[in-house]
């Protein structure tokens, strides 16, 4: 009804004066325009179809017919752009807008923009250093400050080896083929080139710290160097990751101490790697299409159905690993009601990720800062009180 209306207005209109025009603005017309007028006009549903007379300047019987036509984005436009927000496609960061586009790959190779890999490096070298503070005293700023840049440029250097080992792989991964290197922005001769630079900036640090530290955290460069190659022989390249990770629990107590006490670091960095193959298997469930394709490893294809069964041990153990290193040290209560808190925590991610969806998977595992924050404020709170 509505369409004979407008087809009659408009004859009527272009009859009356040569000046009379109909103008449609929508592709939804093309080439659906009817070749006579006698023939039905069945255009597609429209929304707010707003129509404007105006009278010609001199020619009062003259009218203009204005039709003004808009559509909403169809469900398929809406679907692709949905598909290229989560492929990260058009994601904007401060790298973005900060930093000169030269600087940009770098700086998103480093994954400057996801700091998440940072505060899980460091959670860990926080824990041991505020352990091994002296009871009643906070710990040593200065060694904070150094294993936050240290932890900073570590997982910078990881993820360019991981990008420079995994780059064909990375191309054929929906999360990560537009990472520089897979991407083509940058060149393996600039990621190495990159690297050294990383590394050499590491060395400044680890040179601030004491013999025996350098030698420890010298040697956890075989395990940096080695665990890109993991997931392409076991199952189980988290808890590789695992003992990477939370070398700092180890290096902390070191750098203060000057020497290790197995009673209390070695509970500590156990911990850690259960505590990574918490948030690591969830992380890794983003992924588990893409590298069942490709024919990469993972605890998530490991663990299957059974993840959730599995992460709940990993979670136990790691907390009895964090009771027990607590209790060697001789630390205060309020490092127990921190446990109690951050047990909390753990059942909560574990008890409603969603597995099958990679938003949810990828809030959990960001989640686990707290998870190290409240772990820490506990230590803290424990050492001024024991």
């Amino acid at each position: 009804m509505a369409s004979a209306l407008i087809l009659r207005a408009s004859r009527r209109f272009l009859k009356s004066s040569s000046s009379a025009s109909l103008l449609i603005s929508t592709q939804q017309f093309v080439n659906q325009t009817p070749t006579t007028l006698n023939r039905p006009f069945k255009p597609p549903q429209l929304q707010n179809f707003n129509f404007e007379f105006r009278k010609d300047v001199g020619y009062l019987s003259n009218f203009h017919l204005v039709a003004h036509v808009s559509t909403s984005s169809s469900k398929e436009d809406k679907n692709r752009s949905g598909n290229l927000s989560s492929s990260g496609v058009g994601d904007t960061s401060w790298i973005d807008l900060y930093l000169p586009r030269q600087v940009q790959p770098y700086a998103r190779l480093a994954r400057l923009d996801k700091p998440i890999g940072t505060w899980l490096l460091l959670w860990p070298c926080m824990w041991s250093i505020s352990l091994a503070a002296t009871p009643g005293h906070l710990p040593d700023f200065k060694m904070m400050a150094l294993f936050g840049c240290g932890a900073l440029l570590l997982r910078g250097a990881g993820c360019t080896i991981n990008d420079l080992l995994d780059r064909d792989i990375d191309t054929m991964v929906e999360r990560t083929k537009l990472r520089p290197l897979a991407s083509g922005l940058l060149t393996p001769f600039q990621g190495l080139c990159f690297l050294g630079s990383q590394l050499l900036l590491g060395l400044g640090i680890l040179l601030q710290l004491n013999n025996y530290s350098r030698v420890l955290g010298a040697s956890s460069l075989l395990l940096v160097f080695t665990y890109p190659l993991m997931k392409r022989f076991t199952f189980w390249p988290q808890a590789y990751l695992g003992l990477t990770f939370n070398w700092g629990a180890l290096l902390g107590w070191a750098a203060v101490k000057g020497s290790l006490d197995p009673s209390v670091v070695l509970p500590l960095y156990v911990s850690g790697v259960f505590w990574t193959l918490v948030y690591d298997t969830i992380y890794a469930h983003q992924d588990k299409e893409d590298d069942l394709k490709v024919g990469v490893k993972s605890t998530a294809l490991r663990f299957g159905d059974s993840t959730k069964e599995w992460i709940s041990g990993f979670g136990i153990a790691c907390l009895g690993g964090l009771v027990v290193s607590g209790f060697n040290a001789e630390i205060g209560w309020p490092y127990y009601a921190s446990l109690a808190a951050a047990s909390g925590h753990l059942c909560w991610q574990i008890s409603t990720v969603d597995l099958s969806s990679r938003a949810d998977c990828n809030r959990k595992f960001v989640s686990n800062k707290w998870f190290g924050a409240i772990i820490f404020g506990g230590i803290l709170a424990g050492r001024l009180l024991s």
